[in-house]
């Protein structure tokens, strides 16, 4: 087989495998130093990308038609690559258990196409053991290679924070790892190519994976503890913004804010490791409960709010309601696994109307909710109360007056963000 040597030649051939917030980055990134193939499923995101168009926002038109990337839907033209990586979606199924099909269905593809000497390497997050134990099998028998033998294995997990101007893929310190001891350097040095700040290896596939899906998982439990601070204060007339200010004083109190936590990160990598941790006979009690109480702040904010309105609007199911902001994080337009969503019907259980603004989203991908009333502009005068529960700039560009505004007079404000003045809002979580 053809063995790959060092340093890495500029013939080199990448391909990768799906394009979204991870992939994308990452292809145009290889394009700089290699022959590199963006793939994904979706013939329209390819279409956009070939045209320019990158609806997650992370690259302008001029960007993409300078770099030297292809982009494909065809799986026919993976072919003859001498690296795949894969970075394809993990979410978790209704039963909060790994949903990897389609880290199955990209490993089934890539082992048809998969030759001696060639690298596959994963950037999907995974429990530990996940690349060996689930994605290598399919490789084989699709393949009909051995391991460490005809081919070699790789994972380096990602690391991107979507909507992050500062903190980019060649900034973020890149874990990588191999399935053996020469393919541990081939895969460092590949990214170390790419990436300024530097790589990290580790001593197997396995440590990569546990690293990344703890990433994760610690902060999830960190804003977990703020949520429940925030609960505790509530009941207590006190304010958790002040409060965390003042504690943050002291050198090594870590800063976090209470909210709603959603995304495809943050609220869906800890089921990675509590399934794993399940198998092998150990109950995760922190891990679990802090996804109780994080998925418990819908419920602990939409009763904050409504005990609220009750006392200006009588009876509560007529009462008109905004909403302001969907995505699942501030200035980006992914609304994958957003926890406003179910804010939302929560609140239309118990009121009137509610209505959703958010001018940063997609609206093609809004026109597939068919549960939300999306509104283009919200109504001067027309509404009870406003919950801001995504930061977007935009929001506060249009100020506390102009937010104001769109209330009746006596509507309130549930400020869940810190995003307006504290004065001038009516409640803050």
């Amino acid at each position: 087989m053809d063995i790959i040597t060092l340093p890495l030649s500029s013939k080199v051939k990448i391909v990768v495998i799906g394009l979204g917030y991870v992939g994308l980055p990452l292809a145009m990134a290889f394009a700089k130093k290699f022959r590199a193939l963006g793939y994904d499923i979706s013939s329209q995101r390819v279409d956009d990308l070939k045209q320019g168009i990158d609806a997650t926002n992370e690259f302008s038109a001029s960007e993409l038609k300078l770099s030297d990337i292809e982009f494909s839907s065809n799986s026919k033209e993976i072919s003859n690559a001498d690296f795949y990586i894969i970075s394809v979606p993990t979410p978790v199924d209704k039963d909060l258990e790994p949903d990897m099909s389609m880290l199955i269905s990209a490993s089934e593809l890539v082992g048809q196409n998969l030759r001696e000497g060639n690298f596959v390497i994963y950037e999907s997050t995974v429990y530990p053991g996940a690349t060996e134990e689930v994605c290598l099998p399919v490789l084989e028998k699709y393949s009909g290679l051995k391991l460490n033998e005809d081919f070699f294995l790789g994972y380096s997990p990602e690391r991107i924070n979507p909507s992050d101007k500062l903190h980019q893929l060649d900034s973020i310190i890149k874990v990588v790892s191999g399935s053996n001891e020469y393919a541990s350097k081939i895969v460092d040095a590949l990214y170390s190519s790419i990436i300024s700040a530097g790589t990290h290896l580790v001593n197997s596939i396995r440590v990569a994976e546990a690293a990344k899906v703890i990433e994760n998982t610690q902060r999830d439990l960190n804003i977990a503890l703020i949520n429940e601070f925030a609960q505790i204060f509530s009941k207590l007339d006190l304010d958790t913004e002040d409060v965390l200010k003042a504690a943050e004083t002291k050198w090594n109190f870590l800063s976090f804010r209470p909210g709603l936590v959603g995304g495809h990160c943050i609220g869906v990598d800890p089921y990675y490791l509590t399934y794993k941790s399940q198998q092998v006979g150990h109950n995760p009690q922190v891990i679990l409960s802090g996804r109780e109480i994080n998925d418990g702040m819908v419920g602990f904010i939409s009763d904050t709010f409504l005990s609220k309105l009750k006392k200006i609007s009588s009876p509560l199911n007529q009462a008109k309601v905004l909403i302001l902001g969907y995505s699942f994080k501030e200035n980006c337009n992914d609304i994958r696994n957003t926890k406003v969503h179910n804010l939302a019907l929560d609140l239309k259980k118990k009121v009137k109307e509610v209505a959703v603004y958010d001018p940063v989203i997609d609206e093609l991908e809004a026109s597939r909710v068919n549960d939300i009333d999306f509104i283009s502009s919200p109504e001067h005068s027309y509404y009870d109360g406003i919950i801001l529960a995504v930061a977007h700039n935009h929001f506060k560009e249009l100020g506390v007056d102009r937010i104001r505004s769109f209330c009746k007079e006596g509507g309130i404000i549930y400020d869940l963000k810190y995003l307006l003045p504290a004065d001038k809002v009516d409640l803050r979580l």
